[in-house]
């Protein structure tokens, strides 16, 4: 069994872990001890999915399978990834870590007030959320979760969607080797989102870093992630904080929360018709953005929301952060402008320091 901790909090979790919790987990920790307002939640390591497939009879057997099916043949992947997954799904969870998931998720309720709290379980891979490699979407994410014994069935859900057709597809594409990623899992409470989205703390139609690009949508933000709608769109300069574009898009539908249940719904015109955040909340996105882009040292793709449990000043959340995979890539060209004006914004915005290793605080 391995040695370091099975469960560990966001905000205890210390640099030296973040190998063993997966890409998601570890921003969401260096998120929490950098200040930002991040969900409260707790980590289940990969040590505890090494320890799963380490007992499980068919893991040879499943691996065997995946290395079986020849490239290309797409309905042998879909057979093979099905049952895959069922094979994980029966697989269980050691008995000293699933004690210590519902330790930690019972002091969660316990925090919140809340008994048996909603919360959010999410894939978190060891290959996901690097520079190198984006896994957004990949992966499986359960909302709206309740009770210790749904939290370790969502977490053995979240195992198992390593072995999705798209995830198993990505994996070869980018020559990783199946066996050689790991899941950690976050469980984390579950915002009430009166609108949520992504950011982009560059303009994604062109790279340009001068602006915090928003799309936000009502309820929550799976619609925006998914394409199903189409979102408000706002682009904020970060030096002036002046909101620079401003589209308001026909929200027809929206991912919403009806009796301890997701529904996507559709909207009556007036409220599909209006904006879905006011000028003081993109502002604040944008400015949590901008401290998480400064915190890392380089472009993010941010997913925020603004939690209707929370006051005004303090609603705006931030659920996960992540470096931005396309434009960043890009050598940045810095302007050869010579007045005084260009040179001070181009400081401003493009820092001629970098931080390294995404250090978190202390």
């Amino acid at each position: 069994m391995c040695d370091r901790p099975h469960v560990i909090t966001f905000d205890t979790l210390v640099e030296e872990f973040k190998p063993v919790v997966g890409g998601k987990c570890a921003s969401l920790g260096t998120m929490s001890q950098a200040g930002l307002p991040v969900p409260p939640g707790f980590a289940v390591t990969t040590s505890v999915y090494a320890d799963a497939k380490g007992i499980a009879t068919d893991y040879g057997e499943l691996t065997a399978m995946l290395r079986a099916v020849p490239v290309g043949d797409m309905a042998g992947l879909a057979t093979a990834a099905a049952t895959a997954r069922e094979m994980v799904r029966r697989w269980p969870i050691p008995e000293e870590s699933a004690q210590e998931i519902r330790e930690k998720y019972a002091e969660l309720s316990a925090y919140c007030g809340v008994e048996d709290v909603p919360v959010a379980v999410r894939s978190s891979a060891t290959a996901e959320d690097s520079p190198d490699a984006s896994f957004a979407g990949e992966h499986d994410t359960y909302l709206w979760v309740r009770g210790a014994d749904e939290v370790l069935d969502k977490v053995r859900a979240c195992w198992a969607s390593l072995f999705t057709d798209r995830a198993i597809a990505y994996r070869e594409e980018m020559g990783y080797d199946h066996t050689a990623v790991d899941m950690g899992v976050a469980v984390q409470k579950m915002v009430r989102p009166r609108a949520a989205g992504v950011a982009f703390t560059l303009d994604p139609t062109n790279g340009d870093r001068s602006g915090i690009c928003i799309d936000s949508a009502w309820g929550f933000g799976e619609g925006v992630v998914s394409g199903e709608v189409t979102p408000d769109n706002f682009l904020v300069d970060k030096v002036m904080w002046s909101i620079n574009r401003r589209v308001i898009s026909p929200k027809t539908h929206a991912y919403l929360l009806a009796e301890d249940a997701i529904d996507f719904v559709e909207l009556e015109p007036e409220q599909a018709n209006r904006p879905s955040l006011t000028d003081e909340e993109i502002v604040a996105i944008a400015r949590l953005a901008r401290t998480a882009e400064k915190h890392y040292g380089c472009p993010q793709d941010i997913e925020w929301a603004v939690d209707g449990d929370l006051p005004d000043g303090e609603h705006v959340v931030l659920l996960q952060a992540r470096p931005e995979t396309v434009w960043s890539k890009k050598p940045h060209q810095v302007s050869t402008r010579k007045d005084l004006m260009t040179s001070i914004v181009d400081t401003l915005v493009n820092p001629l320091y970098s931080r390294k290793g995404g250090a978190s605080g202390s």
